[in-house]
């Protein structure tokens, strides 16, 4: 009976740290979908295109290093990169495939190649927001790192 106790208070600890660990990781995307646009002409394409206007909370992430668990989505074929997109959803639901928005989404730059998987993983590194380029994405993280 003790032992029956004891697993159950193990298990329920465990689920609870893993819960938190969750949460946590999800606070960070959600931070980061607190934006608007605006639409605003673009003279080089000739018409107008929606402009990201970041809130005041995503603003002062701008250049400092954060943590995000997500999903690499293939670019370049399902090999190691430097260089790919990281996705807040899985890749049947990201912004290219699913209907998730372009805030679930950014360019990254890793230090050294992350090979890919279709399980989550968790990355760290400097956040850099783009209101201006309409050619890339609207959140890069940069000098990332492999965190699990």
């Amino acid at each position: 009976m003790r032992t029956l106790q004891f697993c159950t208070l193990f298990l329920s600890l465990f689920i609870f740290s893993s819960n938190t660990s969750l949460i946590a990781q999800d606070n960070t995307w959600k931070t980061l979908s607190k934006i608007s646009f605006t639409k605003t002409y673009d003279e080089l394409l000739g018409f107008k295109v929606d402009v990201p206007v970041f809130a005041s909370e995503v603003k002062k992430l701008d250049g400092k290093e954060i943590t995000l668990r997500g999903y690499i989505i293939p670019v370049e074929g399902y090999r190691s990169h430097s260089e790919f997109i990281f996705s807040a959803f899985p890749y049947n639901m990201c912004f290219f495939c699913g209907g998730a928005g372009p805030e679930t989404v950014m360019e990254v730059k890793s230090l050294t190649p992350v090979k890919y998987t279709t399980e989550p993983i968790t990355l760290k590194g400097i956040l850099h927001l783009n209101d201006s380029d309409v050619n890339r994405l609207m959140y890069g993280l940069e000098q990332a790192k492999l965190v699990n």
